[in-house]
């Protein structure tokens, strides 16, 4: 565990940040600077720790935290873990985002584990797997823009606060259109959608705040402000903190 970089000392969230630290993933590198800004903008002050991908696999490796931020930065040392932590955030109610390849995991997770589809992968994880739900996309993204409608009366437009944003992308992968109906029967909303109609945003409405995106709003501006995602996972973690839910179980 590695506590991330923040000039301000008081506390009053923890934020476990599961992936695998690298400087030379851009988004990994701006995380300070968020967590800077958010504490200076927002009065929003997370205590941040990175968990390794490997690490999340241990039984309650994520018990005490106020949100889980899944990361970018595939393929991830560990799949399990990255899955481990989608489904502490899922089944104990904690505040949840997945960018990027967390956006893939987190419906991977919940195709596998709420859908049944126990057998079904990730084609950067398994090239040669029989049935995929993350494939790779016919052009892809990285390095692009793109529009992203977001659908009304959705977490996602409560949190983007428009009907149509243009975001950073860095990936190659995205959801299998196949298999997308299954998930959305199990309870999974699809808010955002690009021009051509393909999901880049996902949440789940029965849980107090699970949020996806393919994009990346990591990259955002210059990264001295923080996203309206960044932020509003933010404001989860700090309401979830509040309410004392981060007790370790018994």
């Amino acid at each position: 565990m590695t506590k991330a970089t923040n000039s301000v000392h008081t506390s009053t969230a923890r934020l476990a940040l599961v992936g695998d630290r690298s400087p030379g993933v851009r988004a990994h590198a701006r995380i300070p600077g968020l967590l800077d800004a958010l504490a200076r903008r927002d009065q929003l002050v997370l205590d941040a720790y990175w968990i390794p991908t490997q690490d999340a696999e241990s039984t309650d490796a994520l018990a005490g935290f106020d949100a889980i931020w899944l990361m970018p930065g595939s393929p991830y040392r560990s799949e399990a873990g990255a899955l481990a932590a989608v489904r502490t955030a899922r089944e104990r109610g904690i505040p949840f985002l997945g960018t990027c390849a967390g956006f893939q995991h987190a419906l991977l997770e919940f195709a596998r584990e709420v859908c049944g589809l126990g057998g079904i992968g990730h084609a950067e994880n398994q090239p040669e797997g029989d049935e995929l739900l993350i494939v790779p996309l016919a052009c892809s993204l990285a390095g692009h823009e793109g529009v992203v409608k977001v659908e009304p009366g959705s977490l996602a437009e409560r949190v983007v606060g428009a009907e149509r944003t243009v975001e950073r992308y860095h990936c190659s992968y995205g959801p299998n259109s196949a298999h997308l109906d299954v998930l959305r029967a199990h309870g999974m909303r699809f808010g955002g959608v690009d021009e051509a109609g393909e999901v880049r945003m996902a949440e789940l409405p029965d849980h107090p705040f699970f949020l996806a995106t393919l994009f990346q709003p990591e990259l955002a501006g210059d990264g001295t402000l923080p996203h309206p995602v960044i932020r509003a996972l933010a404001a989860a973690a700090v309401a979830h903190a509040a309410q004392g839910l981060n007790a370790l179980p018994a």
